[in-house]
């Protein structure tokens, strides 16, 4: 589903609801009131609060697809190198090949970088260093000015990419935002404070305030 197509799907539920919120408020008593319970009862099913978002690994940045690295091998400079980290999640690495990226932090990298070229007796006392040059992008959704995706920055919060993305629309609701995020190979959406840390590759979706 195209990035257009994903923020049409998730206003229109939005609106969805908060439109059964406001019936809900206005419903009254009596006959009339009976036919708006049962619409909210059937309505408000695929409205259900989400949880909060689990907390992620503090500190810790795990490359995967779409990270472009600089890998710098002392004492030899045919080591040495700009890569990015393919969807298969490795990185194509002069005389090794394909090394496994994916999942691993910048540290863990140069270990097994390290490592392999000590075994294939490539060099005997490997010293690699890793830097993460840019990051995999996150999405932003919803009642946002402009929907899409945007390049990740280190320290990006839920507020700070809700700016990016041209501020609230006059819809928005402000006080949280929800978040979809690949934690240990699985996808997980919870609700998250606008003072959330953002990671790449999250999807972030503000909501329609329901009154």
């Amino acid at each position: 589903m195209s990035i257009a197509a994903a923020a049409k799907s998730l206003n229109a539920k939005s609106l969805f609801c908060g439109q059964l919120a406001r019936l809900h408020e206005s419903a009254g008593h009596g006959a009339g009131a009976v036919a708006v319970a049962l619409a909210l009862i059937l309505g408000l099913a695929g409205c259900e609060e989400l949880p909060r978002l689990p907390a992620g690994e503090a500190g810790l940045y795990r490359l995967d697809a779409g990270d472009q690295i600089r890998v710098m091998t002392y004492g030899d400079d045919r080591l040495s190198g700009t890569f990015r980290v393919s969807d298969s999640g490795t990185v194509e690495f002069p005389l090794l090949g394909p090394v496994k990226a994916r999942g691993l932090t910048a540290e863990g990298l140069e270990g097994e970088i390290a490592a392999a070229l000590q075994t294939r007796q490539l060099l005997n006392h490997a010293s690699v260093s890793v830097q993460v040059e840019s990051y995999r992008a996150v999405f932003i959704l919803g009642e946002v000015s402009r929907p899409g995706r945007y390049p990740y920055e280190p320290g990006m919060t839920v507020l700070t990419a809700v700016a990016a993305a041209g501020g609230y629309t006059y819809r928005a609701a402000r006080s949280e935002a929800v978040i979809e995020r690949r934690i240990n190979g699985a996808a997980v959406q919870g609700r998250a404070p606008m003072t959330e840390t953002v990671e790449p590759s999250d999807v972030i979706t503000i909501r329609e305030r329901y009154f």
